[in-house]
């Protein structure tokens, strides 16, 4: 128990892709399962500054090639969805996964052009979102289901199969903001955490913790994941310098939202040492995001093989 949350007791790794950076992703599933990762992640964007595929296309052959390696988006854009196509891709792809998905959503915003494209108002991002949650909730457990709501007028549907776990896959919702926090406590099943300090991230637990209390939840287990991006290097100093030339990491900086305390950089005992900070933290699930312009395979390579096995 943590932040009275109940919180695992053991500690998963993954990683996360989704950009087209040349590995292909046979290539990815190999990486997962020849060092032993316990998830792989994909993130989304329908509209990107930089090539990016689609996330359950990604998932879905990733799932035909992995074996007991669990898949999950971080995250997907729920609100530039229809509810009802979202809860049948990710009902499918349980089924495809055989269970081993987990649906990470999240608010987006980055980019006002995706949302143009899309057709779909940039303010109404966060009503979109609470909205669509209980409809595919419903949706994906092949209840039916009908869109009364401001923006979504379906009439009473039923996804046929429903997904292949009874109550569906769970629902983790990304974020960092104190709504996106409240609504985790409301509507989710975890919390995948970004750019949060050790500190920043029990708070964020207590805060989750209180919401759920104060609105009567209870829940069975928590997923406790981090967005954690990591550099290894012989130093800090070079291990940051190369994580600066990543267009992520550059771009989270320029928006205020990154610096050097947010991520795990220097050598394997330097990495070591912060994870087990976020564990402390109350991270149960690390989703690891490799900085730097080059050398992803190495660098997730040599999380496994020397940053592990000090934890």
């Amino acid at each position: 128990m943590h932040a009275e949350l109940p919180l695992s007791d053991s500690i998963e790794f993954g990683f996360i892709t989704g950009f087209e950076d040349g590995l292909s992703i046979r290539a990815k599933a190999g990486l997962a399962m020849e060092h032993g990762y316990d998830s792989v992640w994909v993130g989304d964007h329908v509209v990107c500054p930089v090539p990016m595929l689609d996330s359950f296309q990604q998932l879905a052959q990733l799932a035909a090639l992995t074996d007991g390696v669990t898949l999950g988006t971080a995250v997907y854009i729920l609100p530039l969805r229809h509810p009802v196509h979202a809860a049948k891709q990710a009902s499918s792809l349980d089924h495809l996964s055989e269970g081993r998905f987990i649906f990470g959503v999240g608010l987006g915003g980055d980019f006002p052009e995706e949302w143009a494209a899309c057709e779909v108002p940039l303010k109404e991002r966060g009503a979109r979102m609470t909205a669509s949650l209980p409809l595919i909730r419903t949706l994906m457990r092949g209840k039916p289901t009908q869109g009364e709501g401001r923006f979504h007028h379906f009439p009473q549907t039923q996804l046929t199969p429903a997904a292949h776990r009874a109550g569906g896959p769970p629902i983790w919702i990304g974020g960092f903001v104190p709504a996106a926090l409240k609504r985790v406590a409301h509507s989710a099943e975890g919390w995948i955490g970004y750019m949060k300090t050790p500190r920043e991230y029990t708070s964020s637990l207590a805060l989750i913790a209180k919401e759920a209390r104060d609105c009567g939840r209870e829940f069975e287990a928590f997923g406790s994941a981090h967005l954690l991006s990591i550099r290894l290097g012989n130093t800090r100093e070079e291990a940051l310098k190369a994580a600066r030339q990543d267009v992520g990491y550059a771009m989270a900086e320029e928006m205020g939202i990154a610096s050097p305390d947010h991520v795990a950089l220097g050598a394997p005992a330097d990495v070591a040492e912060r994870i087990e900070a976020y564990r402390k933290a109350g991270v149960r699930h690390f989703i690891i995001e490799t900085l730097g312009s080059e050398e992803r395979p190495e660098q997730l390579a040599r999380f496994a093989e020397e940053v592990r096995p000090l934890l």
